[in-house]
C-alpha cells in the first residue's frame, strides 16, 4: 500500500469516526467537540493539496513506506 492510499484511508477513517462521535443522532455520540477534529482533518487535506506537505505522509516516508504519485 502506498503512502497516498494510507493517507486517504486514514483521513477518511478519522473523518467518519469524528462525525460519528460528534453528531447528536449517532448511536456512539459522545460530544460535539469531536467535530473540531473533522474540521482539522479537512483543513489539513486542503492545505496539502496546495503545498504538498502532509504530516502523516512525512511520518510514513520515514517508516519506509513507498511513496505514490501525490507524495
Amino acid at each position: 500500500m502506498t503512502i497516498d492510499r494510507i493517507v486517504m484511508a486514514f483521513a477518511g477513517f478519522v473523518i467518519m469516526l469524528s462525525l460519528a462521535l460528534g453528531w447528536n443522532a449517532s448511536p456512539i455520540f459522545h460530544n460535539e467537540n469531536w467535530l473540531w477534529l473533522t474540521g482539522f482533518v479537512g483543513l489539513n487535506l486542503f492545505q496539502s493539496a496546495f503545498t504538498g506537505f502532509c504530516p502523516l505522509a512525512a511520518i510514513l516516508k520515514k517508516m519506509g513506506k513507498q511513496p505514490g504519485p501525490a507524495f
